[in-house]
């Protein structure tokens, strides 16, 4: 049986970061939960070939391990800081770039974090449309966290550590019952 696999991804061209944060918080914990093999990846690894790239096909090799590696993964994070309501440009190019089917079916948790709660709706109004055109199997449970939601650009609040608890175990579920379906039809 092969290690699963959970990649994150976030939106954001800034170090530190809330979102890379909140992002490596529920793939580290699921990981944990599951065995899982994990990479995270956000803009400031690719954003100045990422920019530059227009087709996939002429994507540089550091763009197409980050393609391949999204494609690949058993479960997918992915998380946004907002900017003026919605995900950053660059976060949707990269996902221009990724063949429609190549999401198929698989087990995506969206977040987003913004500056006011006036945003909170970006995961069900922005992200959830997007992942829904790959066909994706986007969890339920998905989570918006503000700047007070962290200390040291860690998540702290009880509201933010019971939302990641919840898409955590909702995560977990759905790997295992995966990996559960996939072990009976090899056997």
């Amino acid at each position: 049986m092969s290690q699963l696999n959970i990649v994150g991804f976030a939106g954001s061209s800034s170090t530190p970061s809330r979102t890379r944060s909140l992002v490596e918080t529920v793939v580290a914990q699921t990981a944990g939960r599951v065995g899982a093999e994990t990479r995270i990846y956000d803009l400031v690894d690719i954003h100045p070939s990422l920019g530059a790239t227009l087709d996939a096909r002429h994507a540089p090799p550091d763009l197409v391990e980050l393609i391949d590696t999204i494609t690949a993964a058993d479960a997918l994070v992915v998380g946004s800081p907002v900017y003026k309501g919605t995900y950053t440009g660059l976060f949707k190019h990269l996902f221009d770039l990724i063949d429609p089917k190549a999401l198929k079916d698989k087990p995506i948790v969206l977040t987003a974090t913004g500056g006011s709660e006036r945003h909170a709706l970006v995961v069900d109004h922005g992200l959830r449309p997007l992942f829904a055109f790959f066909s994706a199997d986007i969890l339920s449970t998905g989570i918006y966290a503000t700047e007070p939601d962290f200390t040291d650009y860690l998540p702290s609040s009880d509201n933010l550590r019971s939302r990641i608890g919840r898409v955590v175990d909702e995560l977990s579920w759905r790997l295992n019952a995966t990996r559960g379906t996939t072990l009976a039809q090899s056997a």
